[in-house]
C-alpha cells in the first residue's frame, strides 16, 4: 500500500498533522512505510502510545520500506536498544530504541549509547517512550517527526503523525 493509498483510504490531514485509522497490525506497518518515504538521514521519530499500541509494529514496516530486515524487528524494551541495516539511499541504519525502563536521568541514557545513536548522520532514529531528559540530545538540525498511537475501544488504533516543524 503506497502513502498516498493509506491517506485515502483511511487517513486525514488535520492542522499539518496527518491522522490514520488501523483496523490492523498490517495497516499499521504500511504507516510506517508511508512514513520511511518521507523521513531522511538524520531524523528521530518519537514514538507515543500505550503498551501494545503498535509502536514496533510501525518501526516494523519503516524499517521494511527503509531496505531493512522487517524480520528481525522486535521490541527492544529489554535490551533497550536494536539497530536494523537498511539500504535506501542515505540511511544506512534505523536505531530503534526504547526508554520505557530508562528513568529521566542523563546517566542512564547515557549508559545504553543513546548520545552517539542521535549523532549518526546516516541513521534514522525511532525512539518508543520518549523522555523530556532526551531532547538535549537531539542534534539541533534533526528534524523530529511525532507519533502518537491511541487504541480505541474496538481494538483499531488511531495513528497520528507530527511532521517536522
Amino acid at each position: 500500500m503506497t502513502s498516498d493509498e493509506v491517506r485515502t483510504a483511511s487517513g486525514s490531514t488535520i492542522a499539518g498533522s496527518e491522522r490514520f485509522d488501523s483496523p490492523s497490525a498490517g495497516t499499521t506497518e504500511s504507516v510506517g512505510a508511508s512514513l520511511a518515504a518521507r523521513v531522511a538521514a538524520g531524523d528521530v521519530v518519537l514514538l507515543e502510545g500505550d503498551l501494545a499500541a503498535g509502536k514496533t509494529t510501525l518501526v516494523r514496516g519503516l524499517v521494511r520500506a527503509l531496505g531493512g530486515d522487517d524480520a528481525e524487528v522486535a521490541s527492544p524494551t529489554f535490551v533497550l536498544l536494536l539497530s536494523y541495516p537498511c539500504h535506501l539511499g542515505e540511511i544506512l541504519t534505523v536505531h530503534h530504541v526504547d526508554l520505557y525502563r530508562i528513568g529521566e536521568r542523563l546517566a542512564d541514557l547515557r549508559e545504553i549509547g543513546l548520545e552517539e545513536v542521535l549523532s549518526e548522520e546516516h541513521a534514522v532514529v525511532a525512539v518508543e517512550w520518549p523522555k523530556d531528559t532526551l531532547t538535549p540530545w537531539i542534534p539541533s538540525d534533526a528534524r523530529v517527526w511525532r507519533v502518537t498511537i491511541t487504541t480505541r475501544d474496538n481494538e483499531s488504533r488511531l495513528i497520528e503523525i507530527t511532521p517536522p516543524g
